[in-house]
């Protein structure tokens, strides 16, 4: 069920002399099965486009096609696609409002018109899928941590079983061990599930360690897009936009500059850990 994008343009306040063009000219395709990083300074259309992903923004021009079908065709179930597509904003713990965890996981899928077997089984999978221990299902969401409040809002989400998962900085204001808790999490999830995964993200560390294709937004456009060796080697290109490849990518750089023959294309710390042993041994 892949999700394409053709054309597609946005403007804020269209008509207006405050008129913003938010998304120009933008055609992706987004596969099955991926896991997709999407990067772009403060303002460059990110949110914009995630929100076009499951019709909650509808272009001003271009069209959004799901399963091949046209998603702002008068007859389409918007409905479906939300729980087809799902979107966990950021900072979601403050949309959590029911008594207690389990019963919050529940009410996407009961929405859905499920019974409420299939809805609790949802909720469950979907705790478990997010790695969230069973003593803390009937407490109340308000008590637990900024991490755990952040998984339960990612279970909501997945409770729905949707085909595609899209996290607008999933991991904003956790500490690091928190946020490295969550996006383990969510890479587990993709390759057990083989659910598609768009993760908005500004850590270049983190889309470097995860993904396996980063898309570049910059003033509306797509910059770039290809994996992330690829999108990484244009580094200079990408701090003239605010931007910049991870820092282990310039440690080997300034190695290599030093006279140690490494290979520069090293975008995550495993790798360069191995590439440097490989080196002093050799």
């Amino acid at each position: 069920m892949s999700l394409i994008l053709d054309h597609v343009n946005y403007i804020y306040g269209e008509d207006t002399a405050l008129a913003v063009h938010a998304l120009k000219d933008v055609n992706l395709v987004i596969p099955d099965g991926q896991f997709i990083g999407l990067i772009g300074h403060t303002g460059s259309g990110k949110s914009t486009l995630v929100q076009h992903l499951n019709g909650l923004i509808k272009p001003t021009d271009g069209a959004i096609y799901f399963n091949g079908e046209d998603i702002h065709d008068a007859d389409y179930d918007k409905k479906k696609l939300r729980s087809k597509v799902g979107l966990v904003f950021q900072y979601p713990e403050h949309q959590l409002f029911e008594a207690d965890v389990f019963s919050d996981v529940c009410f996407g899928p009961k929405n859905l018109g499920l019974s409420r077997k299939e809805v609790e089984l949802h909720a469950y999978a979907a705790l478990k899928q997010v790695g969230l221990e069973d003593e803390y299902f009937y407490q109340s969401p308000f008590d637990l941590s900024g991490g755990q409040k952040r998984r339960v809002a990612i279970a909501g989400v997945l409770a729905m079983k949707p085909d595609i998962l899209i996290l607008d900085e999933p991991t904003a204001g956790l500490d690091p061990k928190g946020r490295d808790e969550i996006l383990d999490q969510i890479s587990k999830l993709h390759r057990e599930t083989g659910i598609t995964v768009i993760l908005v993200s500004h850590s270049m560390e983190d889309v470097a360690k995860y993904v396996e294709r980063i898309i570049v937004m910059n003033e509306g456009s797509i910059l770039y897009d290809g994996t992330p060796k690829e999108v990484f080697r244009h580094y200079q290109e990408l701090e003239q936009v605010g931007l910049a490849a991870p820092q282990v990518t310039y440690i080997m750089r300034a190695l290599k500059a030093k006279g140690l023959p490494v290979n520069t294309d090293i975008t995550t710390i495993a790798e360069a850990r191995d590439e440097i042993l490989r080196k002093m041994k050799g």
